[in-house]
């Protein structure tokens, strides 16, 4: 699938957006489909029933997990870095990516390179991947990689599950997806992706940490800024209580009944000490 999740107009990224999470249980997303069927078509990424896809992504952090810190206090400004791939290993292109949630509003910048172009070297060599042929590719990967250098983020740590996604029909932006079958295993690997790894569950009530009596779907709803009717009217439905989820946080936390809990960064600190 050399073709997947290729972008049909490069400005796509570009777009601000808003994006709500909820924890629903696993009986409810049948309703959810209901509902949204009128306004939603099938992700053409998607395939099965429920239409699904896998997503594995390499999370980056800073020596001493500033941005992992970050998301934990809840900082006004923070990002995100971290490379991303769909379906079985290999068989689609490798996306660095930027993620910034400014206040209430998320921007996120990437580009697609070539699975068997994608290397460390890609990232700490001064020549660029071949396959970046356009000025908005070569921006955004120097703005990933310029990130990585500014904050010696490093591979820390894998995140997979299989995403069940929709689109909106009738707006100009709008998602709706629920992840389910989370993992994760450490690493620090630029380009293993999990192959040689083992991966450990965050599907049950413990590891999620939400304080429910079920294992929880994760429901994710993106828009612009104008939020359709529909999307209100399904979250008044269903009674959704939004909550900050982070898979990768998750996944540190999880871990660090192994390894032991990573302190907070002088960064963290001073971020938690300006709130």
């Amino acid at each position: 699938m050399p073709g997947l999740y290729k972008r049909k107009r490069e400005t796509k990224d570009w777009l601000t957006r808003y994006e709500a999470k909820y924890v629903v249980p696993e009986a409810l997303c049948a309703e959810i489909r209901t509902f949204i069927k009128p306004f939603c078509k099938v992700d053409s990424h998607a395939a099965g029933n429920p239409p699904q896809y896998t997503i594995t992504t390499l999370q980056l952090d800073t020596p001493d997990y500033a941005l992992h810190h970050a998301k934990e206090f809840e900082a006004v400004n923070r990002f995100k870095l971290r490379v991303r791939t769909y379906g079985s290993i290999g068989s689609s292109p490798v996306f660095p990516e930027v993620k910034a949630k400014l206040e209430n509003t998320v921007i996120k910048n990437r580009v697609a390179i070539t699975f068997e172009q994608w290397s460390p070297q890609c990232v700490y060599a001064l020549e660029l991947p071949e396959s970046l042929n356009t000025g908005r590719q070569i921006h955004d990967f120097l703005q990933f990689r310029r990130l990585v250098w500014e904050t010696q983020a490093r591979p820390v740590a894998l995140i997979r599950y299989r995403r069940e996604s929709y689109v909106g029909e009738t707006d100009h932006y709008a998602r709706v997806t629920m992840d389910r079958k989370l993992e994760y295993q450490m690493t620090d690997s630029w380009d293993d992706f999990g192959r040689s790894g083992r991966w450990r569950s965050m599907d049950s009530t413990e590891a999620q940490g939400f304080g429910l009596s079920y294992s929880g779907v994760i429901l994710e709803l993106k828009t612009l800024a104008h939020v359709p009717i529909w999307i209100q009217e399904m979250v008044e439905r269903f009674e959704l209580k939004k909550c900050g989820n982070c898979k990768y946080s998750t996944a540190i936390w999880r871990e660090g009944g192994f390894r032991g809990y990573p302190d907070a960064s002088d960064f963290a600190e001073e971020v938690l000490g300006s709130i």
